[in-house]
């Protein structure tokens, strides 16, 4: 008797956790608030705005997130003509540091120029990509910088990867490799 009443207990408790289940209906939310979250809107009426709703200066000393500054010669070729015309470089010769240059030509433009910009970089080398010599091509500080923000034919944009500041050190060191091969 005591074994078939066990066996009945188990039964009906398997019965009832089978019979319990739903699969189409969603399982119990503990913390609701992980799941779906409350938006608040940026620009409510609050206590934090004395004047009103509006939206504030930075606090003073902060430092901000990055030196972006928007490109204003379009990415075409009118546009790179007008850069490769009237384009300078706001870095003066005192600015220019071949020692961070140097470093951030080697990472981003060697692998296809070279070394020396003679066009005879790893992919170069490999026939993947052929860029040709920098001794070969009409350029001045604009056009490089332009090529270096917008990136030309199979060379891709750099404007995310380098600074502003970055990218005129690179075309001065570009430019400084095409001056010692046209020697």
């Amino acid at each position: 008797m005591k074994t078939s009443l066990k066996y009945i207990v188990v039964l009906v408790l398997l019965v009832g956790f089978v019979s319990c289940q739903k699969n189409s209906r969603p399982n119990y939310q503990y913390m609701p608030n992980m799941y779906e979250p409350v938006g608040y809107e940026a620009y409510q009426e609050s206590d934090a705005f004395p004047d009103g709703v509006e939206a504030l200066l930075p606090a003073e000393g902060t430092i901000p997130r990055g030196d972006f500054m928007p490109f204003e010669i379009e990415n075409t070729i009118e546009g790179y003509e007008f850069a490769k015309a009237n384009l300078t470089s706001p870095l003066d010769a005192t600015q220019v540091d071949a020692a961070v240059a140097g470093p951030l030509y080697t990472i981003y433009c060697a692998i296809c120029h070279g070394n020396k910009g003679a066009g005879d970089g790893t992919l170069a080398k490999k026939e993947l990509i052929i860029p040709g010599s920098y001794a070969d091509k009409d350029l001045t500080i604009g056009s490089i910088y332009h090529t270096i923000y917008y990136g030309k034919n199979s060379m891709g944009s750099y404007a995310n990867q380098l600074s502003e500041n970055e990218r005129w050190q690179v075309a001065a060191f570009v430019k400084q490799l095409k001056a010692d091969l046209d020697k």
